[in-house]
């Protein structure tokens, strides 16, 4: 396989990183410095960072984090920003989130090192769905539900229709759930936008066949095996 592959199953850092330790002659193949672009056999080279062997972890890790507000869904953060890996950095691996939630919006995020399954769980080509249970404020329009099952417009961008249930409502204040499988940046918030509603607070509930619970935020658990399972089912 490719050398920056490999450097990045072994969890030492993402694929750019790796090729940016190969161009600075970090990186040793066989006890000779490493060319970028080449490819190593996993089985027979021995791979070194600095001198120190790499080798990829025994399997791979899945965890389930519960990402609170003000962190940010990237490894690292040109602006300084607290990022979700901060949080699981007690996990023993390198981990790398799947999918993105924004800034200020809470909930479920699976972190991993197994990026074949990564993509099978955020790509939209999968249709994987996300339930979110949102807070909204505003002046609700009778057919804001209907409106938001049928499909909106934002800002020159149209969202599929979610599936909607109401689970308080009052004058101006409703908590929403919504379930989507599309996947577009901001799409929930934006879906209220385009009815009216003002997002005061966004949980991602649900991912699938995986679901938060009751896991506290800024807490994260191993994924169990049959929630595993359904991973590998994708």
């Amino acid at each position: 396989m490719r050398l920056q592959k490999y450097i990045a199953l072994c969890g030492v850092c993402s694929r750019r990183r790796a090729e940016e330790l190969i161009s600075a002659g970090r990186i040793t193949v066989n006890g000779r410095t490493a060319s970028l672009g080449e490819s190593v056999d996993a089985l027979a080279d021995t791979v070194s960072l600095d001198g120190t062997p790499l080798k990829p972890p025994e399997g791979y890790t899945y965890v389930m984090l519960h990402k609170p507000r003000g962190y940010v869904t990237t490894m690292r953060d040109p602006e300084g920003r607290p990022t979700v890996t901060e949080l699981v950095r007690d996990a023993g691996v390198r981990l790398y989130p799947v999918g993105r939630l924004d800034f200020m919006s809470e909930g479920l995020l699976i972190m991993t090192d197994d990026g074949q399954t990564a993509n099978r769980l955020a790509h939209p080509s999968h249709g994987v769905s996300k339930t979110y249970r949102v807070r909204v404020s505003g002046d609700m329009p009778n057919d804001a539900t209907a409106k938001l099952a049928l499909g909106v417009s934002y800002k020159g961008v149209h969202y599929h229709g979610a599936q909607v249930n109401v689970l308080s409502s009052s004058e101006h204040h409703a908590v929403l759930e919504l379930t989507i499988s599309e996947g577009k940046n901001r799409e929930i918030r934006n879906m209220c936008a385009a009815v009216g509603l003002r997002v005061d607070r966004l949980v991602r509930v649900r991912q699938g066949e995986l679901a938060l619970g009751d896991l506290p935020a800024g807490e994260w658990r191993f994924l169990t095996e049959k929630e595993k399972a359904y991973l590998r089912s994708l």
